[in-house]
């Protein structure tokens, strides 16, 4: 299942800069975890905003909230999330493999 986040980070600007230092750590580390899994495919930064927006690729609701909610920065953020479907007028979603409203081309979910 795909899923659009937009993700607000909001760090308080009171808090102690070593454990902001830390947090934005560990974020990273776990990020770049999930991306190698291949569950969050795509992320880009909202130029001259702290968000991003991200697409993640999961089995389920419930493990994309286990996903989201193992982000260090978790506690710190808004999030607005939107599941996704295959546009009938996508190019790719004519391709030989279309699944649960899921496109394959070239091995990746689309």
């Amino acid at each position: 299942m795909l899923f659009h986040v937009r993700m607000d980070v909001r760090i308080p600007h009171d808090l102690d800069p070593e454990v902001r230092a830390d947090l934005v750590a560990r974020e990273k580390a776990y990020a770049q975890e999930v991306q190698r899994s291949g569950r969050w495919p795509h992320l880009w930064r909202v130029v001259g905003e702290y968000a991003n927006v991200s697409v993640f690729d999961v089995e389920s609701n419930d493990a994309l909230h286990d996903l989201l909610s193992g982000l260090p920065l978790f506690p710190y953020m808004d999030m607005t999330v939107t599941p996704l479907a295959t546009h009938p007028s996508d190019i790719d979603a004519e391709g030989p493999q279309v699944a649960a409203g899921v496109a394959v081309v070239d091995g990746r979910a689309r």
